[in-house]
């Protein structure tokens, strides 16, 4: 696991999986928020399970409502036009109208977005 630190922005990028359940992420933005004293996170898309993108399984609502609990900006970097689902489409589009939660192509962009930029 490799994190970079713009300002208050953690950029981590794993070639393992780091968030695989509720409780893994909340260990990795604890431990992150306590190394880096971050409260905006960038995280590679291949670090978080598939299960995460299968919207059915509740996996991401549960992950991403710690996020805003604990006052967390995330983004999720990589390419998301492999997905079909119309539901996670739309999730995708509402999240990145909104102001704590992105999927973006890139880390340029994650880091624009949750900077306000």
């Amino acid at each position: 696991m490799e994190i970079k630190q713009i300002n208050d922005i953690a950029i981590v990028n794993s070639k393992e999986r780091i968030i695989t359940d509720t409780q893994t992420a909340m260990d990795f933005m604890m431990s992150l928020k306590y190394e880096t004293g971050c409260s905006k996170i960038v995280l590679n898309k291949e670090a978080i399970t598939e299960d995460f993108f299968i919207l059915s399984k509740g996996i991401a609502g549960e992950i991403l409502q710690k996020f805003i609990n604990y006052r967390i900006k995330f983004a999720v970097c990589g390419d998301f036009s492999n997905y079909t689902s119309k539901p996670l489409k739309d999730f995708i589009y509402e999240s990145n109208n909104g102001k704590d939660i992105f999927f973006v192509p890139d880390t340029d962009t994650a880091v624009k977005m949750l900077s306000g930029i």
